[in-house]
């Protein structure tokens, strides 16, 4: 049988400090709106989990999908982040 410990260095050859890079940071703020969209989608239809929905509740749901979309396609229309167009 095999020991871990031989393989130990090279799994954890290059340390991870727990902190996403400048990098990442930058891809999710440039996201944040769909993720908040998303959010509020979801919100939305947890809501209408246990009930039978009311025509307010079906308005915020296809408020939610649209601005989903929209939040979708404004990101797929934007630059990337590394400069190239």
């Amino acid at each position: 049988m095999k020991s871990i410990a031989a393989l130990q260095a090279v799994v954890t050859a290059t340390p991870f400090d727990g902190e996403p890079s400048d990098t990442e940071l930058d891809a999710i703020e440039q996201e944040l709106p769909l993720i908040l969209a998303e959010v509020d989608l979801l919100d939305a239809q947890i809501a209408l989990l246990d009930r039978v929905p009311s025509e307010l509740d079906m308005r915020r749901l296809r408020r939610a999908r649209r601005r989903v979309l929209e939040a979708r396609w404004e990101l797929s229309n934007r630059a990337p982040l590394g400069g190239a167009a």
